[in-house]
């Protein structure tokens, strides 16, 4: 397991190559209009606009992207994108299991306490609404298959960084 400071050491690392980049490569272009400017619908605007730049995905794009803090303080951002074309032609019947793991209301409460920062198998067989400790390590699995957990050391559990993101556009997705 990798200790939190080598994982601040990592990101900064990350940042600096990453400035560095942008410094060869110049600034990056503003965006259309950002949610402060009255615009509810600046993101769309600027992948519009983004769009319009490149012709060769003027058939359309779906975009995820988020930038937050999980519970525990840990900084999660993530961008995710694709060409509609290529969604709408591709079998989807490979996707069905991401999708029914999240079909357990068991799974979906899991997955909060895993970002709440509930992460070891004893401390998530502590919480009543899982179920019996068999019943929760079928629900591991079953989100260890679908790619919604990682072991992150023996015994303890994760969100990937890049499902974050994805889980919680799946929630607001279906929001009340």
């Amino acid at each position: 397991m990798t200790e939190p400071t080598d994982a601040r050491a990592d990101l900064d690392d990350l940042r600096d190559r990453v400035a560095a980049l942008e410094r060869r490569l110049g600034a990056p272009p503003a965006p259309a209009a950002g949610p402060r400017d009255g615009d509810d619908f600046w993101a769309l605007s600027a992948l519009r606009a983004r769009l319009a730049d490149h012709e060769s995905t003027s058939d359309g794009a779906v975009v995820l992207v988020g930038s937050l803090r999980l519970p525990t303080g840990e900084p999660v951002s993530w961008q995710q994108g694709a060409g509609t074309a290529g969604l709408l032609e591709i079998d989807w019947s490979d996707r069905a299991p991401a999708f029914a793991a999240l079909g357990s209301p068991v799974r979906i409460e899991l997955l909060r306490h895993v970002l709440a920062g509930t992460r070891s198998t004893a401390e998530l067989a502590a919480l009543e609404q899982l179920g019996t400790t068999g019943q929760l390590h079928h629900h591991l699995r079953q989100l260890l298959a679908a790619g919604w957990l990682r072991q992150s050391g023996r015994g303890a559990y994760e969100v990937p960084a890049a499902r974050v993101v994805p889980l919680l556009a799946c929630l607001a997705a279906v929001e009340r």
